[in-house]
Protein backbone atom coordinates (compact mmCIF):
# COMPACT_ATOMS: atom_id res chain seq x y z
CA UNK A 1 0.00 0.00 0.00
CA UNK A 2 1.30 3.44 -1.05
CA UNK A 3 1.66 6.19 1.35
CA UNK A 4 -1.19 8.23 0.28
CA UNK A 5 -3.63 5.22 0.22
CA UNK A 6 -2.30 4.45 4.06
CA UNK A 7 -3.10 8.03 4.90
CA UNK A 8 -6.65 8.04 3.17
CA UNK A 9 -7.34 4.91 4.94
CA UNK A 10 -6.12 6.83 8.47
CA UNK A 11 -8.92 9.78 7.49
CA UNK A 12 -11.32 7.37 7.02
CA UNK A 13 -11.29 5.14 10.43
CA UNK A 14 -12.13 7.99 12.71
CA UNK A 15 -15.05 8.76 10.62
CA UNK A 16 -16.48 5.27 10.30
CA UNK A 17 -15.27 5.54 14.05
CA UNK A 18 -17.98 8.53 14.49
CA UNK A 19 -20.30 7.05 12.76
CA UNK A 20 -20.50 3.54 14.71
CA UNK A 21 -20.64 5.67 17.92
CA UNK A 22 -23.49 7.71 16.61
CA UNK A 23 -25.42 4.17 15.54
CA UNK A 24 -24.97 2.59 18.63
CA UNK A 25 -25.79 5.97 20.87
CA UNK A 26 -29.30 5.95 19.05
CA UNK A 27 -30.01 2.66 18.94
CA UNK A 28 -29.23 2.69 22.65
CA UNK A 29 -30.80 5.90 23.73
CA UNK A 30 -33.87 5.56 21.85
CA UNK A 31 -35.29 2.53 22.44
CA UNK A 32 -37.45 1.63 25.19
CA UNK A 33 -38.31 -2.14 26.70
CA UNK A 34 -42.45 -2.37 27.54
CA UNK A 35 -42.88 -5.75 29.28
CA UNK A 36 -45.52 -7.03 31.88
CA UNK A 37 -46.04 -11.18 32.12
CA UNK A 38 -47.79 -11.54 28.67
CA UNK A 39 -45.35 -9.76 26.03
CA UNK A 40 -42.55 -7.52 25.64
CA UNK A 41 -41.77 -5.21 22.93
CA UNK A 42 -39.62 -2.08 22.18
CA UNK A 43 -41.00 1.48 21.27
CA UNK A 44 -39.33 4.70 21.14
CA UNK A 45 -37.59 6.22 24.66
CA UNK A 46 -40.28 9.18 24.37
CA UNK A 47 -43.38 7.04 24.55
CA UNK A 48 -44.66 5.28 27.96
CA UNK A 49 -47.47 2.75 28.70
CA UNK A 50 -49.86 3.10 31.37
CA UNK A 51 -52.73 0.37 32.17
CA UNK A 52 -56.66 1.50 31.71
CA UNK A 53 -58.99 -1.41 32.91
CA UNK A 54 -57.69 -4.21 30.90
CA UNK A 55 -55.84 -2.41 28.12
CA UNK A 56 -52.22 -1.17 28.41
CA UNK A 57 -52.33 2.59 26.11
CA UNK A 58 -48.46 3.31 25.10
CA UNK A 59 -48.23 7.26 23.45
CA UNK A 60 -45.55 9.92 23.23
CA UNK A 61 -44.98 11.68 26.42
CA UNK A 62 -45.17 15.05 24.23
CA UNK A 63 -48.70 16.22 24.06
CA UNK A 64 -49.29 16.74 20.65
CA UNK A 65 -47.90 13.88 19.35
CA UNK A 66 -50.00 11.90 21.99
CA UNK A 67 -52.92 12.92 20.11
CA UNK A 68 -51.50 11.69 16.95
CA UNK A 69 -50.46 7.58 17.55
CA UNK A 70 -51.41 5.36 20.29
CA UNK A 71 -50.09 1.54 20.96
CA UNK A 72 -53.02 -0.60 22.71
CA UNK A 73 -52.32 -3.69 24.18
CA UNK A 74 -54.87 -6.33 25.48
CA UNK A 75 -54.72 -10.01 26.69
CA UNK A 76 -57.50 -12.30 27.43
CA UNK A 77 -57.92 -15.78 28.58
CA UNK A 78 -58.22 -17.89 25.71
CA UNK A 79 -62.52 -18.60 25.17
CA UNK A 80 -64.40 -19.91 22.76
CA UNK A 81 -64.18 -16.64 19.92
CA UNK A 82 -60.34 -16.95 20.03
CA UNK A 83 -58.63 -18.61 17.16
CA UNK A 84 -56.81 -17.91 13.55
CA UNK A 85 -59.61 -18.56 12.22
CA UNK A 86 -62.27 -16.07 13.75
CA UNK A 87 -59.31 -13.24 13.92
CA UNK A 88 -58.87 -13.40 10.83
CA UNK A 89 -62.77 -13.34 9.63
CA UNK A 90 -63.10 -10.56 11.61
CA UNK A 91 -59.85 -8.32 9.82
CA UNK A 92 -61.16 -9.85 6.71
CA UNK A 93 -63.89 -7.57 6.46
CA UNK A 94 -64.88 -3.94 7.47
CA UNK A 95 -65.36 -3.34 11.05
CA UNK A 96 -68.32 -1.38 12.47
CA UNK A 97 -67.54 1.04 15.55
CA UNK A 98 -69.48 3.74 17.14
CA UNK A 99 -67.75 7.67 16.44
CA UNK A 100 -67.22 9.65 18.80
CA UNK A 101 -70.75 11.07 18.33
CA UNK A 102 -72.29 8.02 18.55
CA UNK A 103 -73.17 7.48 14.58
CA UNK A 104 -71.63 4.05 13.22
CA UNK A 105 -68.20 4.13 12.01
CA UNK A 106 -67.43 1.67 9.06
CA UNK A 107 -64.50 1.00 8.12
CA UNK A 108 -62.35 0.55 4.86
CA UNK A 109 -59.69 -2.66 4.59
CA UNK A 110 -56.68 -1.10 3.71
CA UNK A 111 -54.24 -4.18 4.03
CA UNK A 112 -55.96 -7.36 4.17
CA UNK A 113 -55.01 -10.05 7.52
CA UNK A 114 -52.26 -11.99 6.49
CA UNK A 115 -50.11 -14.13 8.44
CA UNK A 116 -46.43 -13.16 9.67
CA UNK A 117 -44.26 -14.93 12.02
CA UNK A 118 -42.37 -12.71 14.23
CA UNK A 119 -39.60 -14.02 16.29
CA UNK A 120 -41.26 -17.53 16.18
CA UNK A 121 -44.67 -16.66 17.12
CA UNK A 122 -47.23 -16.75 14.59
CA UNK A 123 -49.25 -13.55 14.41
CA UNK A 124 -51.96 -12.28 11.70
CA UNK A 125 -51.94 -8.61 10.46
CA UNK A 126 -54.18 -6.19 9.06
CA UNK A 127 -54.37 -2.69 8.16
CA UNK A 128 -57.78 -0.93 8.21
CA UNK A 129 -59.14 2.86 8.71
CA UNK A 130 -61.92 3.86 10.00
CA UNK A 131 -62.09 1.38 12.19
CA UNK A 132 -61.71 2.72 15.67
CA UNK A 133 -62.00 6.24 15.06
CA UNK A 134 -62.44 8.60 12.04
CA UNK A 135 -59.87 9.31 10.54
CA UNK A 136 -57.11 7.06 11.91
CA UNK A 137 -55.35 4.02 10.85
CA UNK A 138 -55.21 1.02 12.86
CA UNK A 139 -52.95 -1.82 12.37
CA UNK A 140 -53.76 -5.00 14.33
CA UNK A 141 -52.06 -7.98 15.12
CA UNK A 142 -53.55 -10.76 17.13
CA UNK A 143 -51.73 -13.95 18.19
CA UNK A 144 -52.56 -17.02 20.76
CA UNK A 145 -49.87 -18.73 22.47
CA UNK A 146 -51.25 -21.67 24.73
CA UNK A 147 -54.41 -20.45 26.66
CA UNK A 148 -53.91 -17.06 26.58
CA UNK A 149 -54.91 -14.53 23.26
CA UNK A 150 -53.46 -11.23 22.67
CA UNK A 151 -53.81 -8.28 20.90
CA UNK A 152 -51.88 -5.23 20.06
CA UNK A 153 -53.11 -2.22 17.71
CA UNK A 154 -51.18 0.76 16.44
CA UNK A 155 -52.96 3.38 15.29
CA UNK A 156 -52.16 6.73 13.75
CA UNK A 157 -54.16 9.73 12.30
CA UNK A 158 -54.07 9.91 8.71
CA UNK A 159 -51.99 12.39 8.11
CA UNK A 160 -50.05 11.39 10.73
CA UNK A 161 -49.13 7.68 9.54
CA UNK A 162 -46.47 7.86 7.58
CA UNK A 163 -44.37 9.69 10.14
CA UNK A 164 -45.25 6.73 12.65
CA UNK A 165 -44.85 3.97 10.42
CA UNK A 166 -41.53 3.48 10.76
CA UNK A 167 -41.00 3.34 14.50
CA UNK A 168 -44.62 1.10 14.81
CA UNK A 169 -42.54 -1.57 12.14
CA UNK A 170 -39.59 -1.37 14.69
CA UNK A 171 -41.56 -2.03 17.87
CA UNK A 172 -43.31 -4.83 15.34
CA UNK A 173 -40.52 -6.47 14.76
CA UNK A 174 -39.61 -6.60 18.27
CA UNK A 175 -42.58 -8.23 19.67
CA UNK A 176 -42.19 -11.42 22.15
CA UNK A 177 -45.35 -13.52 23.62
CA UNK A 178 -43.59 -13.92 27.00
CA UNK A 179 -46.68 -15.60 28.68
CA UNK A 180 -46.15 -18.65 30.36
CA UNK A 181 -48.33 -21.64 29.99
CA UNK A 182 -49.97 -21.78 33.81
CA UNK A 183 -50.58 -17.67 33.65
CA UNK A 184 -53.68 -17.00 35.48
CA UNK A 185 -55.64 -13.68 34.96
CA UNK A 186 -54.72 -12.69 38.66
CA UNK A 187 -50.75 -12.48 37.07
CA UNK A 188 -49.23 -9.52 38.58
CA UNK A 189 -48.81 -8.39 34.85
CA UNK A 190 -52.11 -7.20 34.58
CA UNK A 191 -55.41 -8.52 34.66
CA UNK A 192 -57.02 -9.86 31.56
CA UNK A 193 -60.33 -10.82 31.00
CA UNK A 194 -61.58 -14.58 31.17
CA UNK A 195 -62.73 -16.79 28.74
CA UNK A 196 -66.30 -15.62 28.54
CA UNK A 197 -65.41 -11.88 28.24
CA UNK A 198 -66.43 -10.03 25.10
CA UNK A 199 -64.12 -11.12 21.85
CA UNK A 200 -60.38 -9.76 21.79
CA UNK A 201 -61.24 -6.72 19.77
CA UNK A 202 -63.78 -5.19 21.53
CA UNK A 203 -61.62 -2.77 24.24
CA UNK A 204 -60.20 -1.52 21.65
CA UNK A 205 -62.38 1.31 20.46
CA UNK A 206 -63.02 1.78 24.38
CA UNK A 207 -59.43 2.94 24.84
CA UNK A 208 -59.73 5.81 22.61
CA UNK A 209 -60.39 8.43 24.66
CA UNK A 210 -61.76 11.35 21.54
CA UNK A 211 -59.81 14.13 24.36
CA UNK A 212 -56.76 12.58 23.54
CA UNK A 213 -56.92 12.40 19.72
CA UNK A 214 -56.67 14.98 16.96
CA UNK A 215 -60.33 16.90 16.40
CA UNK A 216 -61.92 16.26 13.61
CA UNK A 217 -62.90 19.71 13.10
CA UNK A 218 -59.28 20.76 13.25
CA UNK A 219 -57.80 17.94 10.62
CA UNK A 220 -60.75 19.34 8.40
CA UNK A 221 -59.68 22.90 9.13
CA UNK A 222 -55.58 22.25 8.47
CA UNK A 223 -57.18 20.38 4.96
CA UNK A 224 -59.62 23.19 4.05
CA UNK A 225 -56.74 25.79 4.90
CA UNK A 226 -53.98 23.89 2.94
CA UNK A 227 -56.95 23.17 -0.14
CA UNK A 228 -57.40 27.02 -0.35
CA UNK A 229 -53.96 27.57 -0.27
CA UNK A 230 -53.38 25.46 -3.35
CA UNK A 231 -55.94 27.09 -4.87
CA UNK A 232 -54.87 30.37 -4.42
CA UNK A 233 -51.27 29.29 -5.87
CA UNK A 234 -53.15 27.96 -9.05
CA UNK A 235 -55.00 31.28 -9.45
CA UNK A 236 -51.51 32.90 -8.69
CA UNK A 237 -50.03 30.52 -11.62
CA UNK A 238 -52.46 31.35 -14.07
CA UNK A 239 -52.64 34.84 -13.69
CA UNK A 240 -49.12 34.37 -14.36
CA UNK A 241 -49.39 33.09 -17.23
CA UNK A 242 -51.61 35.01 -18.89
CA UNK A 243 -49.85 38.54 -18.06
CA UNK A 244 -46.22 36.48 -19.73
CA UNK A 245 -48.98 36.01 -22.71
CA UNK A 246 -50.51 39.64 -22.91
CA UNK A 247 -46.35 40.76 -22.18
CA UNK A 248 -45.47 38.41 -25.76
CA UNK A 249 -48.55 39.47 -27.68
CA UNK A 250 -47.98 42.89 -26.98
CA UNK A 251 -43.95 42.76 -27.69
CA UNK A 252 -44.92 40.72 -31.14
CA UNK A 253 -47.76 43.48 -32.04
CA UNK A 254 -44.54 46.49 -31.16
CA UNK A 255 -42.39 44.90 -33.85
CA UNK A 256 -45.45 44.58 -36.60
CA UNK A 257 -45.78 48.32 -36.12
CA UNK A 258 -42.17 48.63 -37.18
Amino acid sequence: MSFKSKVRALQIIPTVLVFGIISFTQNNVEARTFKNAYISFEMLDSWKCKLEQTEFVCRSEDPQEAKEAVIIFTAKEKGPTDSFPIYFEHLNKPITAPSKNGAPLTSTITIAPREVLINDQKWLDSLHVNSEVQNYYTRYLPTIKDQIAVLITFTAHNSKYQKHAGHFAETVKSLRVIAAKDLTANSSGGSVGGPGSSGIFGGVNSAMNPNDLIADDSASGENAKKSIFQNEMVIGFLVFVLALIGYVIMKTSKKKKF
